[in-house]
């Protein structure tokens, strides 16, 4: 592969121009080679870069962790143990969201289920929507979730 210009990368690559700029200036891309006239060449090994950085997004690996696997990966006397870690660590963060989104959609599941959905004004998903939550301490001075709906203050669930 001949060198290709920001175009032709980002089609290689799956990574939009904009993208590869940004990488360029945040460091985890190194600085590419430009022509006299000022244009960025990419070679096949920017392109890999490209496309293991594009990986690592698409398995929602942060900018840090992603900036750490290309360290590790360009260090080719790292143990594979660091790597493995990261990727344990990852896991773990996954974990966390996937119960967070199971929380989030049990609770827009009840509401759905609590709405009767006709020609009535009344609805509990609104109602819940509207409800702020304060943190505030609670008896054993570990923050808990104080609703407040329409002047009134709730322990629980206001229903």
């Amino acid at each position: 592969m001949e060198s290709l210009n920001i175009g032709d990368a980002a089609k290689a690559s799956g990574v939009t121009a904009k993208m590869i700029r940004h990488y360029e200036d945040i460091g985890l891309m190194p600085k590419v080679r430009r022509t006299m006239s000022g244009y960025r060449m990419y070679s096949a090994q920017d392109v890999h870069m490209l496309r293991f950085i594009k990986h690592s997004r698409n398995l929602g690996f942060s900018m840090k962790q992603i900036e750490a696997l290309v360290g590790l990966w360009r260090d080719t006397r790292r143990p594979s143990s660091k790597v493995k870690a990261l990727a344990i660590e990852h896991i773990a963060e996954l974990d966390q969201k996937i119960r967070e989104l199971q929380t989030m959609r049990a609770t827009l599941n009840r509401l759905v289920h609590a709405c009767h959905g006709d020609d009535r004004p009344d609805c509990p998903i609104l109602d819940e929507l509207a409800v702020d939550a304060v943190t505030t301490p609670n008896g054993d001075g570990v923050a808990g979730t104080v609703k407040k709906r329409k002047g009134k203050s709730c322990e629980h669930d206001c229903h």
